[in-house]
């Protein structure tokens, strides 16, 4: 009642806030995850003790509904709901992709796809999926002119070749894009533009699983992009411990917990063993406590460090061409090889006495 006493639940709330607690919000009643969920449901998806919701450390994420115990399943994602090459082949991109030559790549295959099926909306099929993803991404390609002069030497030579990359990408498969007017309702340069194609590349790059799949004789390169609907949803930890994979008996892309996870916390994934300039080049963001975490020992710090050695040039470029003067770091554990092999060869001869 407004401007009553506040009940148990407002009280237990703000404390909750004073003591920095974690906040949660479920997000399972909006349109868009009910949605999601029928889509799901179906392609033969099943129930799951998981749910969307909001966090106040990690923003969007799993919560559990029941006490998960070690190695019990989080997510089992059949096949059907996984979206692959084999899917867009077998869509209306299909011939288009089969006889263009050079052979388009997997990730080609489904960045087109994806943009053509955001720009059908909810006329596509894939639409429950397509709206829950991010609008924008945080990862290099999205990065501010500002932001990457900001960043060290190392991460922004890194972050200008994902760029640059990109744009390559883009550029040189405008013919391709052009080919597909047939089955656009718009001019191929409206719908396949270089910001749409950078939304699909980074959905793929930041959210697909790895399936090992046989490459397919239309496509070039490795084909091990899946995107999992709802799966997609787990967050990384690093301490956190799980066994992901595609089983071949159920058919089914699975992710078990190792330790198990208390009722009503944040389910989690571990991406793997990366510190936090990878995280943030591939993914667009970094883990606070992260024990994978180093700090890069860059080229130009080293001949700033060395400048009044006369043979310096001389040592940088016997390194250079060595392949010594790259991932040079230091952790809570020291120096790296690396970076301990390339002081020595740099250290000026002692003088005697």
């Amino acid at each position: 009642m407004a401007g009553g006493r506040a009940g148990r639940t407002a009280r237990r709330r703000r404390r909750r806030k004073r003591d920095g607690s974690i906040q949660t919000e479920s997000l399972s009643h909006q349109q868009k995850y009910v949605r999601l969920m029928k889509f799901l449901h179906g392609r033969g998806f099943t129930s799951t003790p998981l749910q969307p919701a909001l966090f106040s450390d990690t923003d969007r994420g799993l919560q559990t509904l029941q006490p998960i115990q070690p190695g019990g399943m989080l997510v089992s994602l059949p096949e059907s709901c996984l979206l692959t090459t084999s899917m867009v082949l077998h869509s209306y991109l299909g011939p288009f992709l089969k006889s263009w030559k050079p052979r388009p790549s997997s990730l080609v295959a489904l960045c087109v796809f994806l943009v053509c099926e955001r720009h059908r909306g909810e006329a596509s099929d894939w639409f429950p999926y397509i709206d829950v993803l991010p609008r924008s991404y945080c990862c290099p390609p999205y990065f501010t002119d500002t932001v990457m002069a900001v960043l060290p030497s190392g991460v922004r030579r890194r972050a200008e070749e994902q760029r640059e990359g990109l744009q390559h990408l883009y550029a040189v498969h405008q013919d391709f894009f052009r080919s597909l007017q047939p089955v656009l309702s718009h001019p191929p340069e409206e719908v396949l533009t270089y910001e749409a194609l950078r939304w699909a590349w980074c959905s793929i790059n930041t959210r697909s699983v790895f399936m090992d799949r046989p490459s397919s004789s239309f496509l070039s390169g490795p084909d091990n992009y899946a995107l999992a609907p709802f799966l997609d949803l787990l967050n990384h930890r690093p301490d956190v411990q799980v066994k992901a994979g595609f089983n071949r008996t159920t058919g089914c892309y699975e992710v078990r917990s190792i330790s198990g996870v208390q009722r009503y916390h944040q389910a989690f994934i571990n991406y793997g063993s990366h510190d936090n300039q990878r995280l943030l080049l591939e993914y667009g963001f970094v883990s606070s406590c992260n024990p994978h975490s180093v700090i890069y020992v860059e080229e130009d710090l080293l001949c700033e460090l060395l400048r009044g050695d006369e043979s310096l040039e001389e040592k940088m470029k016997f390194l250079r061409e060595n392949s010594f003067l790259q991932n040079l770091t230091l952790s809570d554990e020291g120096p790296s090889w690396r970076l301990l092999t390339a002081l020595r060869l740099l250290s000026p001869p002692r003088i005697p006495r």
